[in-house]
């Protein structure tokens, strides 16, 4: 495909029509990248170690016997930093999934994609773990392409078989430490350490775990991050000429030609060496522009860098930069956008703060019995028979009591003398309300109920009390 420039040149743009390791017959067109060393290279290294360090001992890590972090779905229970969640918390968390949403947004709009090269656990655990294993047993790149076009010889199986066991063996360990985040620590010691028999359920979830880590990181690949993550187009929408991208310096590396030694140069800085590509783990070409393949993982820069530095011409020919930055030659801009999305995080963290604040460790709910009229007493009172649930969001066991607040009357449990709740536990019960006959004045009049431990009130509860059509 070609495109005629804006010079009336034309540019080929092939490179849109299709995803760079997918060939013309949707074949797979295997990546092989060369091993990238530099500046950026060791501020991801060191970054991913701390990561890795945080994923791998996190769930280990408790607070007064119980773990700090647990994402149980199966049990409906989420634990963050100690703090207990349940399904009636979940608003708070489907919020803080906007917020989320908005943060990514925001800060692809400012900085494209470099969650994706710097933060993601698909880059991470690919790049600075299998990729790494994959170096030291097969090579670099080169090493690995020769190895590739091999028959199937001795030295090859080996190698192969040296590989695919340690991948499985990293996958066994992810997916451990995963499944530890679900069920907790305690429980996956004893489907490890227990009778399969016993636990069969999480024995065939560890394999499934295991399997799946060991296609994706094994041949999957980059793949996932091309093909299957929206995110790579989600970029197209958010993106502009202000947002910060791993960009290349078309204005400076044009027209590109190979280097000579000892001769002066007459043309753009790139010297068309190919390290940049070479390097890419998504098999792009940087020069071409931004593309939805390009994850900023920065591997282009320090190859770039390294070879302006060998023919003595100045780095940053690949860097972090935008459009505006290289075209224009203009500062960065902080945007409408960039203001919009910014003034609505902060509402949305506003809000969040506020839910968390102001989220008590008890879930009280206190409903009429449906289908159920009032009730006339021979001593000029009435009730009515509500459902109560109580939920316990701690540790500790709760005794609660109920009382008026903005009337006279009366609150009877029925069966129960006290309500006793259980540590990380609900309770369910009826109630029946008193009110005297002449504190009635119309059909539904507003209750509320005071929920109060030791004393203390914790949370005022809003219900409504159904009464006589010719009450006076």
């Amino acid at each position: 495909m070609k495109q005629t420039d804006m010079d009336g040149s034309a540019s080929n743009t092939s490179f849109r029509d299709k995803v760079a390791t997918v060939d013309k017959q949707g074949k797979r067109v295997w990546v092989f990248p060369h091993m990238p060393k530099g500046m950026f290279t060791k501020a991801r290294t060191w970054l991913s170690v701390l990561y890795l360090v945080v994923f791998f001992t996190l769930p280990f890590f408790k607070y007064n016997g119980h773990p700090i972090f647990l994402i149980n779905v199966l049990e409906r229970k989420f634990i963050l930093f100690g703090q207990i969640f349940w399904p009636q918390d979940f608003f708070i968390f489907g919020l803080g999934m906007v917020i989320f949403i908005v943060f990514i947004a925001l800060f692809t709009v400012v900085f494209g994609r470099v969650f994706c090269g710097w933060m993601c656990p698909q880059t991470v655990f690919m790049e600075m773990v299998f990729r790494k294993v994959e170096y030291w047993i097969e090579g670099d790149a080169p090493s690995q392409k020769i190895l590739a076009r091999k028959p199937w010889n001795s030295d090859k199986i080996f190698k192969k078989v040296m590989k695919w066991t340690a991948f499985w063996a990293i996958s066994f360990i992810i997916a451990n430490t995963f499944l530890a985040y679900v069920i907790g620590v305690d429980e996956l010691r004893m489907i490890i350490s227990e009778p399969v028999s016993k636990h069969m359920g999480g024995f065939i979830a560890l394999v499934i775990f295991t399997t799946v880590f060991f296609l994706v990181y094994s041949w999957f690949r980059e793949q996932v991050c091309t093909v299957v993550c929206p995110y790579g187009r989600m970029q197209g929408v958010l993106l502009d000429r202000n947002s910060i991208v791993v960009s290349y310096d078309h204005v400076r590396g044009e027209p590109r030609g190979k280097f000579k030694k000892n001769q002066e140069r007459e043309i753009g800085d790139c010297i068309d060496c190919h390290q940049c590509v070479n390097v890419c783990p998504t098999g792009i070409d940087i020069r071409n522009g931004t593309q939805l393949e390009c994850i900023n993982c920065t591997a282009c820069i320090d190859a770039c860098d390294k070879m302006m530095t060998a023919v003595n011409l100045p780095t940053g020919l690949i860097r972090y930069a935008s459009e505006a930055n290289i075209t224009d030659k203009q500062p960065t801009r902080f945007t409408w956008r960039m203001k919009a999305y910014t003034a609505v995080m902060v509402v949305l963290l506003g809000v969040e703060a506020f839910l968390l604040l102001s989220r008590t460790d008890v879930g009280v709910s206190i409903l009429r019995a449906q289908g159920q009229l009032f009730q006339e007493h021979a001593n000029q009172k009435y009730s009515n028979l509500y459902n109560y649930k109580l939920l316990n969001k701690t540790y500790q066991e709760k005794t609660l009591e109920l009382k008026p607040e903005n009337f006279d009357g009366r609150i009877e449990l029925v069966g129960k003398r006290e309500l006793v709740v259980p540590r990380e536990a609900d309770i369910a019960g009826s109630m029946f309300i008193y009110i005297d006959k002449e504190d009635i004045k119309r059909r539904k009049t507003k209750l509320k109920i005071g929920v109060y431990e030791e004393g203390q009130k914790i949370d005022v509860i809003t219900t409504s009390f159904l009464g006589p059509f010719t009450a006076n």
